[in-house]
């Protein structure tokens, strides 16, 4: 047991002058100037040229119904810089990184919605198992280099922001239904007004599949989810400052057929969609319940946004954990089956755990139960004025923010009795029993100056966490400690004329370790260098921005999903370079004065080289010798996105290209030498418009039914989702 402090500790003063700092905008003006502040104050103008520093990307209500999509990454394929580990081909359990970051269950990018932490636990353990539904997203944000200083902890990549429909200024609804391959289901329907200067939305969405897997022995491999959404504010003026008070009420649940459990090479070769018998009874359920108080304030020259907020999310997951008994993982066994063949035979269904009246193997497996919170108060301003003949945009905001999670893990001994996996004793074992929680504050400022064409951003953000971990198992092995630290940042952009500028910027980045991780280890942090070009007349926008991420010491935590059984368990990478290019392009040119054709390119460049060699028992490093490359990160991405637009009818067709990708960075590890073969996929679709009876649509995902691996973890082969068909219609009123 330990209880220690790294770094220095925050003082009571450095509340106190962050408070001082928004104390003015709480006071000042005269008029309203926004009441749009559920977006994070991201440029959201296409027809003049954006100048505000770091890279930031808007993807709008527009776009997003172009190809109606559910996954959110097939959403994020037209944004550059994002680095994404596909699994279940739905999305359920998304995998992203920003720039080189690990993907894996997204747990480097900080994820929000409507400004607000939206992961279970994102200081304690920040695997983001439970992720918005986002189907009913208006927009969704994106944060890279300094523009994330505002967004943390996870500060070396970047931050998403997904925002939720706002509350109509009139009455409005809309109903979306849509059916489609593989038993897939949606129902989609809003209605918002204001009575007596009270506004409401109301808001649910049902989503299901039956899967596209085939489980041996039958059974589901699909899921189904539920989502609902509640939202009132009050709007008055008080002393030429308008002020909104809002509720916002959230409810979703999931139950989904789902596994780690892939297939061997050779079986993915034959049956690419089978399952094995051994995840007939994997199941996750899960549960997520929101409550958010909000308050903004707008004036001439400010505005203050405070929020206060309430997740809650259980979940249970049970799946495959292993052979009882058996020190042979389940990435082994799949990865070299005819070494393996007994244990092969008894996961896949061919022979029993008990043959001739002899034991064999008996299957090991495992729920996950877990109970998370995570609740706080931020408050965020803005505040413009003039100071020594300069203009100066001051951002500020302080957060305190708590978050836990209690693991009641439990394991089970099934057997395989003729192709089925059933239950062998009653007997439960205890597994993984622990709490880890935090309770964090979190400060920044950041003052943007404009001097004639140049707009020069200094700023700063301070994260400092108190941690505590218990072992619930035994009393004696706990640890509190606390985690203090300053992340400077600057950033620029200089405008060359009224359609081009240059952008540049350099800021620290910072990944909370977790509070069971030795208070003794060194964090990991960065420092991330970025400098690119905009150019914007209104008709063609084309930005693009070089990055270098020059990692101090980078670290990888082990889990189910990346590991198998040594869960918790951390590694340091040392020093580590990641560097890359991004580009975008769009431009809408118009064939005649009926029809348009948009179009836009995305590409993503990306290097990474360990500096130092070592050796290391992480399943996805093993040996690494100085000039290593990490896994699961492409060199090269692209999406091209075109579209043919009528009055009433629209045409879309996205291509998106990811290169190979290496399994494990050095060798010696069970998949060394593995790649994830490079992919291909086009998405189509198209609508009609029948004005006042509404629109119908139809898309189809992956329209050659390309068959590609898409990762080899947690365990075996796993494919990506299959020609998907569907059609729907929508009526607004």
């Amino acid at each position: 047991m330990t209880n220690s402090t790294n770094s220095t500790k925050l003082t009571q003063s450095a509340i106190a002058v962050t408070l001082a700092l928004m104390l003015p905008f709480a006071n000042a003006a005269d008029e309203n100037s926004d009441d749009g502040l559920e977006h994070i104050t991201i440029i959201s103008h296409y027809d003049k040229l954006r100048t505000e520093a770091g890279s930031a990307t808007l993807i709008g209500e527009a776009e997003l119904e172009k190809f109606e999509y559910n996954d959110i990454h097939r959403i994020l394929a037209s944004v550059p810089g994002i680095n994404i580990r596909e699994e279940d081909g739905y999305g359920l359990r998304p995998n992203i990184g920003f720039r080189g970051v690990t993907p894996e269950r997204s747990k480097k990018i900080s994820i929000m919605e409507d400004g607000v932490l939206i992961g279970p636990s994102p200081y304690s353990a920040p695997a983001a198992y439970y992720f918005p539904m986002t189907t009913r997203m208006t927009a969704v944000e994106v944060f890279k280099g300094p523009a994330a200083i505002k967004h943390g902890p996870q500060t070396v990549a970047g931050a998403l922001n997904l925002v939720t429909r706002q509350i109509p200024e009139f009455s409005e609804g809309a109903i979306d239904l849509s059916v489609g391959a593989d038993g897939y289901q949606k129902a989609h329907a809003h209605f918002g007004s204001v009575v007596n200067n009270v506004g409401f939305l109301l808001e649910g969405v049902t989503l299901k599949a039956d899967g596209f897997k085939e489980l041996d022995g039958g059974g589901d491999t699909g899921f189904v989810k539920n989502d609902l959404l509640a939202k009132f504010n009050y709007k008055f003026e008080a002393d030429g400052i308008e002020h909104t008070l809002g509720l916002k009420l959230s409810y979703s649940d999931e139950e989904s057929d789902e596994t780690y459990l892939g297939l061997t090479d050779q079986d993915f070769a034959d049956t690419p969609y089978r399952r094995y018998a051994a995840s007939q009874p994997a199941l996750m359920d899960t549960e997520h319940q929101q409550i958010m108080f909000s308050h903004f304030a707008d004036g001439e020259n400010f505005s203050v946004a405070t929020r206060v907020y309430r997740n809650d999310y259980e979940r249970a997951w049970k799946k495959l954990n292993g052979l009882l008994n058996s020190s042979v993982s389940l990435q082994k066994i799949l990865h070299d089956p005819e070494t393996y063949e007994l244990a092969y035979g008894v996961i896949s269904g061919k022979i029993d755990s008990v043959a001739d009246g002899l034991p064999t193997q008996f299957l090991n497996m495992g729920t996950n139960d877990r109970e998370y919170y995570s609740q706080g108060i931020q408050v965020d301003a803005d505040f413009e004025q003039e100071l020594f003949g300069f203009t100066h945009n001051i951002a500020a905001g302080v957060r305190y923010h708590e978050d836990e999670i209690e693991r009641k893990h439990f394991e089970e001994t099934y057997e395989m009795v003729s192709g089925i996996a059933q239950k062998a004793v009653p007997d439960v074992r205890a597994a993984t029993q622990d709490i880890e929680s935090t309770k964090a504050w979190s400060v920044y400022i950041e003052d943007k100056i404009t001097l004639d064409a140049l707009t020069l951003g200094v700023g700063v953000r301070g994260e400092f966490m108190d941690m505590h971990y218990q072992d619930q198992r035994n009393a004696d092995l706990w640890q509190d400690k606390s985690t203090h630290i300053w992340l400077p940042s600057i950033s620029g952009f200089y405008q060359l004329s009224e359609e081009s500028g240059i952008l540049f910027g350099v800021h620290e980045g910072f990944v909370p370790s977790s509070p069971k991780r030795r208070a003794s280890e060194e964090l990991e942090n960065s420092i991330n260098y970025e400098f690119g070009g905009r150019f914007n007349d209104g008709v063609t926008q084309f930005e693009v921005v070089s990055f270098f991420n020059d990692y101090q010491n980078l670290t990888e935590t082990c889990g189910f999903s990346n590991c198998g059984i040594i869960e918790g368990e951390t590694f340091s990478g040392g020093e580590v370079d990641v560097y890359g290019v991004e580009v975008q392009f769009s431009q809408s040119y118009p064939l005649n004065l009926h029809i348009d054709i948009p179009y836009s390119f995305v590409y993503t460049y990306t290097q990474s080289e360990f500096k130092n060699s070592f050796q290391s028992s992480f399943a996805q490093w093993g040996l690494i010798k100085a000039g290593d490359s990490l896994p699961y990160l492409a060199d090269h991405q692209a999406t091209f996105n075109i579209g043919f637009s009528g009055s009433d009818w629209k045409v879309n067709f996205s291509v998106k290209y990811v290169d190979e990708m290496q399994e494990v960075a050095g060798t010696g590890e069970t998949l060394s030498g593995s790649i994830v073969p490079s992919s291909t996929t086009l998405d189509l679709s198209a609508s009609y418009d029948f004005d006042q009876y509404g629109r119908v649509y139809a898309k189809v995902d992956n329209v050659f039914d390309n068959v590609d691996i898409v990762s080899r973890r947690p365990y075996g082969a796993r494919p990506g989702k299959p020609r998907q068909v569907s059609v729907g219609y929508k009526y607004a009123f």
